[in-house]
Formats: C-alpha cells, structure tokens, sequence
C-alpha cells in the first residue's frame, strides 16, 4: 500500500469539514457537491472488500429515485448482494476519516479483517444517468488504482445489472455472461419462453406502456427491446429526450402521490408499470372505466409471483417451503390474504431490502418485495437443482409446469430488485394465468392508507423496535399513537426515522381514505410535538 500516494490523491478529493455521513440500506447519498470524496474512498474501500474477498466487488453511483441534484454510491458484494453489514461500518469510519487520519483507518480496516494487501483486486463500476454521475465514476475509479486494483467501467447501467454483472463474473459465467447482451440474452430468453406457453390469443394482454422516470431504465429498455418485443409489445414515457430524473415521474412519486407520472396518458384499460430512476423499483397501475386511479404495489406484486409459483409446485407436486417477506409499511389487507386466502405465510422485517434479502434467504423459494415495489423472489441452490432435474424427467402437464418454474427462476435477478426482471416476470404470469390488470387488482381490496413525513432537528430522537412497528423513544409517543388509533376502524399506524435524512416517515391505513389520511394527520402532530419538530406544524390536506 503506496500510502504516500494515497495522501496526494485524496488531497484532489479532499472531504469538507465537519461533514459527517453514515453508510444506510442505500450506501451514501445526498447532493452531489458533498460527494466527491465519498467516491474517491469507495474506491480505496472497494479494493480492500476485493483483495479480502478474492473476489470482483461492483461499485454503483446511483441515487436511485432522489432528485437528480442528489447523487449516492452503494458497493456490490461478491454474489451480487448488498454490502456486508461489518463492512458498513467500515465504509462509514473510511467516510468520515480526516485527511491526516486517512493512512491509519485504512491500515486498521485492513488489520481488523486480515486483509492480504499483495492479493489482486478487481473492482467492476456502473452508474445512473445524473450530470454528476460520469465525473464520480472516475473519482470512483481513482481510489481503485492509487490501491493498485485493476477496474471495469461498465458506464452507463441499471442498479440491478450492475449486480448481475458482479454475480456473473464469481461465478465464472454459470450465472450468466458477464455483459449486456449476456443480461438482455438470459432475461428475454427465458421471456418469450414462457409467453409460448401462454394460451390467450391476440394483443390485448401484450402491450404496456412504462413510464421510466427519465432515468437509465429507458436506455436499457431501447436497447433491449427488440430482444423481447415477440412477446410485449411496450412504450416508453418519460424517457430523459426531456424533463428531469425522478420529477413528478417514477415509482417513487407514483407510489407515495398515488396518481399517474405526468407526461402520460392513461386510457381507461390500458396497463401501465412506473420504473425509478435506477431501475430497480417497479409499481403497475390502471384507469377504470369512471377515470379512477388504481395502484398496484410491492404488496400486490408480491402476492402475484407467491401465489403463481405455490401453484407451480402444486402442480409439479413438490411440497417446498415457500415464505413471503413484507415490511411494516406492507397494507394489511395483503397479509390477511397471503395468510389465511393463500396459506403462504408471512414475516415482517426493518424497512431496507438487505433485511428482506437476508430473512427470503432462509426459506426454499423466499419472495420479498417493500410496498414501494423494490424486491425480488430468491431459490436456494437445492430448489434450482431440483427442479433442473424435474425439466429432464418429467412429461406432460407436470413436465410444462417445472420448465415454466425454471425460465421464472432465470428471469430474476435473485441478488437485488430489477425492474426489467420483475416487469418480465409480471408479464409472463399475466399471459400464463390470462388475467387483465383488472382482474390481478381484486385478488384483494388494499385498506386505504397515508405515508406523510414530519421534519425533526435530530431523526435519531426515534428509535422502534418489532420491526419498526413500535417507538421506543421518545417517552410517550408511542402511547399518543395507540390512543389516536383507536379512534378508527380497521387502523394502524407507526413512525420510523427516514434512513438519509432529517425526517420521520410517518404511516397510517384505516377502513376509509378520510379516516387514514385523519389518522396519518394526527400521528404527525404527535412526532413534532413529541420527537423535535421543526418548521411549520403539520397541516392537513395532501
């Protein structure tokens, strides 16, 4: 370790005083202007993970439905998972390190996790479409030489294929190839394999328009399009030709404004899916007859893919262990219905994909999504070799039904949420199973609900417990909030601090769209009251 060297170049990215950030479930983000340092010592870190791993670590610059004058970077771990939660830590200590104390701290990381310094490192780096996006990769990539790692710029990707591409190459392309033909190959492959097998005739099941929140998705989509396009038939909105990354477009202001993306016209009968900024959120919605507005989640996405693959099984007559894991902010209408209409049953977890990830990694076939639509469906090795095995052995209805099960397994990209897979995967069941968006929309009635979020001096005042369904502090918060719940019908309510920024997210559902948004009304009266509040009180109204 060349530590002088280290010295001069970090002098070129040198960290602002005072600024202090913590690694979260999305690495760092915040303003762009605050983050050339960040990247620079990823880079150092990235290397370090690399060399300890013996293994190609994946490095994003992504701030993935934030507004495009923010900017984040999050590191990808050997399989394509989400960083090691020790390794967090590291990442948060290496952030915040003064300049002078920056030779010590990484000669501590390396320390404390035996990290062989002469060992080879490789570091692959993808990154979203923001203005500050190509400039942070190359600080990225000059904390990787300076550490003598060898790098990749894959330039321009989604979030989730940067993660295939980390997978495929620790994998020695068992995983798939280690490129973008190789990603659009695999996910379109196992696609219009399936809608083969789907009997409805005609187009009306075939076409989707998506809105891709001006961001990387839309680019990829093109380019991926004639791959697929057999099968599904789509277009594209909100494709970055004009207006801003994420601005009253995505996922992500779908979901919390519950309305369409502006930019998009939505004719009654038509389906629609919104994408965030990096690809790796997916929420569907419709128009009924009357012009109503229909959303579609994570919860109602979740309850597709579990139920589809219980009947696969059903089908093939494999009796494997099947769990669905949701977040607190999951509608209880969805888990009343995976519980006692499904049978499947169902856990909660802290809100942030790595808990999901990591409790859908106990069960045979684990299906995770958040409300917001970021998730996936993970197979143990053994489910994938059995039912490899299946495809060869078995014949007739029993033998379709175990190859369809197989090219679902293809289609996702079992280390983080994608987008493009799930959107495939949707697709396919919604052919396979001849269901309009209509029909998917009654498997149950979602309670109506309010996300609000309250601006406090410290969101650390805010600490839960249960899943983030219980406050522990501040002193009597979580009294006010039982009191005010049970002054509604079907409720429930809970507050949590926002993972990057001084907020507290507050959540509400009750049995009518009044009562909940009431409800969410009077829970953050009791946060600004009771947790720090600052500004202007909460106002009802939204």
């Amino acid at each position: 370790m060349d530590l002088s060297a280290i010295t001069k170049h970090s002098a070129l990215h040198a960290k602002p005083s005072g600024l202090l950030l913590q690694y979260g479930t999305a690495g760092f983000r915040m303003k762009a202007e605050h983050l050339d340092h960040i990247m620079f010592r990823m880079g150092l870190l990235a290397v370090l993970r690399s060399k300890q791993t013996k293994s190609t670590i994946g490095v994003m610059v992504t701030a993935s439905h934030n507004p495009e004058e923010d900017n984040g970077v999050k590191l990808v771990d050997p399989l394509g998972e989400m960083l090691a939660p020790s390794w967090e830590e590291h990442a948060t200590y290496l952030a915040n390190a003064e300049e002078e104390d920056m030779q010590r701290v990484l000669i501590d990381i390396s320390e404390k996790e035996a990290v062989d310094l002469q060992q080879d490192a490789f570091v692959v780096i993808g990154r979203d479409t923001r203005p500050s996006s190509e400039k942070f990769s190359q600080s990225v990539i000059d904390g990787v030489t300076v550490l003598g790692g060898q790098v990749h710029d894959y330039g321009l990707l989604t979030t989730p294929q940067l993660h295939y591409m980390v997978c495929c190459r620790n994998t020695s392309g068992q995983y798939g190839m280690a490129t973008i033909e190789g990603y659009y190959q695999k996910l379109s492959r196992a696609f219009v394999e399936l809608t083969k097998q789907a009997s409805c005739s005609g187009d009306e099941y075939r076409s989707l328009k998506i809105d891709c929140a001006n961001g990387i998705g839309a680019l990829k989509l093109k380019e991926m399009e004639h791959y697929f396009s057999q099968g599904l038939s789509v277009q594209l909105f909100n494709d970055g030709t004009k207006g801003k990354l994420n601005h009253l477009c995505g996922a992500d202001f779908v979901k919390s404004h519950q309305k369409p993306p502006q930019g998009m016209e939505i004719k009654f009968n038509e389906r629609c899916c919104s994408f965030d900024g990096d690809a790796d959120r997916i929420v569907y919605y419709y128009c009924d007859a009357d012009g109503h507005f229909h959303l579609i989640d994570g919860d109602k996405i979740a309850t597709l893919i579990s139920s589809f693959l219980k009947e696969l099984l059903l089908e093939i007559g494999e009796n494997l262990n099947v769990g669905v894991v949701q977040t607190a902010y999951a509608n209880g209408s969805s888990t009343r219905y995976l519980e006692e209409v499904m049978k499947v049953p169902v856990y909660c977890t802290k809100t942030g994909v790595k808990h999901l990830h990591h409790k859908a990694q106990e069960f045979d076939i684990g299906v995770y999504f958040e409300a917001n639509g970021h998730g996936t469906a993970l197979f143990s090795k053994a489910v994938e070799d059995k039912i490899n095995q299946l495809t060869r052995e078995l014949e007739d209805k029993k033998g379709k039904a175990a190859k369809i099960l197989r090219n679902i397994i293809d289609l996702f990209n079992q280390a983080a949420g994608d987008a493009i897979a799930d959107m495939l995967v949707i697709e396919a069941i919604l052919a396979l199973k001849n269901l309009t968006i209509q029909q998917w929309d009654a498997l149950y009635t979602d309670l109506p609900n309010r996300q609000l979020k309250v601006k406090v001096a410290d969101r650390k005042v805010i600490s839960t417990t249960d899943a983030e369904r219980q406050a522990v502090t501040p002193p009597g918060l979580q009294e006010a909030i039982n009191d005010l719940v049970k002054k509604y019908r079907l409720s429930r309510a809970f507050v949590r601090p926002s993972g990057t920024e001084d907020v507290i997210r507050v959540y509400a559902e009750a049995d009518s769209q009044e009562s909940a948004d009431s409800l969410a009304h009077e829970v953050s009266l009791a946060v600004f009251d009771l947790a720090g509040g600052i500004g202007e009180r909460p106002q009802p109204g939204f």
